[in-house]
C-alpha cells in the first residue's frame, strides 16, 4: 500500500461534510456580519456580543477542521473583539472580517 493511497478518500470525505455543514457555516458568517452590522448603529446588548463572542469562536474551529487557517484566524479576531462591545471602528473591522470570511468560504466551494 502506498503512503498516499488514503488521500483522496480522505479529501471526498472531507468535501462531503463541507457541503453538508455549509449552511451552518454561512449562517455563522451572517450573524457575525449582522452583528457588526448592528454594532456599527448602536451598542450591542450583553446577549448579542456573547452571542456573536461564540458564534465566532465555533467558525474558528470549524474552518481549522476543513484547513482554512486564514479564516480560523479572521474568526478568532472577531471573537476576541465581541469579548468587547466593538466601537464603530471595531465594528467596521468586524464589518471586513465577515466579508473576508464569505470570499474564503466561497473559494473553498
Amino acid at each position: 500500500m502506498e503512503p498516499d493511497s488514503g488521500k483522496p478518500a480522505l479529501t471526498e470525505a472531507l468535501n462531503q461534510l463541507w457541503a453538508r455543514f455549509l449552511p451552518e457555516i454561512e449562517e455563522k458568517v451572517a450573524v457575525l456580519s449582522s452583528a457588526a452590522a448592528t454594532s456599527s448603529a448602536s451598542p450591542l446588548s450583553i446577549e448579542q456580543q456573547e452571542a456573536a463572542r461564540d458564534v465566532a469562536h465555533k467558525l474558528a474551529g470549524v474552518l481549522g477542521t476543513f484547513g482554512l487557517t486564514e479564516g480560523t484566524n479572521l474568526a478568532r479576531e472577531a471573537e476576541i473583539l465581541y469579548t468587547a462591545n466593538p466601537n464603530p471602528a471595531g465594528a467596521a473591522r468586524l464589518t471586513e472580517i465577515a466579508t473576508q470570511l464569505r470570499a474564503i468560504i466561497a473559494n473553498r466551494k
